[in-house]
């Protein structure tokens, strides 16, 4: 308001004294309208640097603090991902995911301990054998000679199979897949400096994989949308809270008095490991079954790396 005061004085006062004579009164006009020009302008220009220097002292603190606010508030949220969310999310397929297996297989590279808890342990047998580092593994397993045990895996096979499945001969093929899997983890134990084996009536649905900074869930008990062969699988690292909950877990069954324990190592030898099948399954294993379950682990491993697009 003053500034607008100052300039219409001084427009004014120039205007009025360039239309009067020469003398004292247009003199005065024009010192007048000069004066209150130039303390405009002054005034503009202290006002301007004024609300700069204003504007810098008030507001850039205030943008200073946002910023911080947010960059904490930002790595808090990276911290709650860590702890609680999956670093990688693999939806359901039909055919190995050629991505999945191989950052997997990364993970194995590293990793000194590899814990297993699934259904045969055919993967588990497979993975190591294709790895190129020697680790410690340790599996849990479904008893082939308890029918609960085979229940959960073979519903989520006959809803796969729909209404032409047949249970029983579901539950047949995941017995001899059992068998295979011993056979295929009694192949790879020259790849470890030991297999430690648990085998339980009551395994979880959900396949765990565990290794030094990551593990890894297949959710075979999560049936919502379309059913797929593989099924969803989350990926946690060594921070999240799941990792630890998961080992406590998998340590805690693998330790328990329920189960049956053995352990396979470099120097177990071939009949030491036909008495062991057969306790495990109930059944005697000759040479020529042996080598008949031996010949379709190698046939399982082989298509499974070439589909996983993995070395084999």
């Amino acid at each position: 308001m003053l500034l607008l005061i100052l300039v219409v004085t001084s427009g004014t006062s120039l205007a009025i004294s360039s239309q009067m004579d020469s003398g004292a009164g247009r003199n005065l006009l024009t010192a007048v309208g000069t004066g209150t020009l130039i303390s405009a302008v002054v005034s503009f220009t202290q006002t301007l640097i004024t609300s700069k220097s204003a504007q810098r002292a008030l507001l850039t603190p205030v943008i200073e603090e946002s910023r911080k606010a947010l960059k904490e508030l930002s790595e808090e949220y990276r911290a709650l991902d860590r702890e609680f969310f999956p670093s990688h999310v693999f939806e359901p397929t039909a055919t190995p995911d050629p991505v999945f297996n191989q950052l997997m297989m990364q993970d194995l590279e590293r990793t000194r301990l590899y814990c297993f808890r699934g259904f045969a342990g055919r993967y588990a047998a497979g993975r190591v054998l294709l790895s190129q580092t020697e680790c410690e593994l340790r599996a849990v397993l479904a008893d082939p000679r308890d029918d609960n045990a085979l229940s959960g895996r073979a519903r989520y096979l006959l809803r796969n199979e729909g209404a032409d499945g047949d249970y029983d001969e579901i539950q047949k093929k995941l017995k001899e897949q059992i068998g295979i899997g011993l056979v295929g983890l009694y192949t790879a134990r020259s790849r470890c400096s030991r297999i430690d084996v648990t085998i339980i009536s009551d395994p979880p649905l959900d396949r765990l994989e565990l290794f030094d900074d990551s593990v890894w869930m297949t959710l075979y008990s999560n049936t919502a949308g379309v059913l797929r062969p593989y099924p969803r699988t989350l990926r946690f690292t060594e921070s999240s809270f799941l990792y630890a909950m998961e080992r406590a877990e998998f340590l805690r069954i693998s330790n328990s008095k329920a189960g049956y324990h053995f352990a396979i190592t470099p120097g177990t030898s071939r009949n030491d490991f036909l008495a062991l099948f057969e306790k495990i399954t109930g059944e005697t294993l000759s040479s020529d079954g042996f080598k008949e379950l031996e010949d379709k682990f190698h046939a399982f491993r082989r298509e499974f790396s070439t589909a996983a697009q993995l070395r084999s």
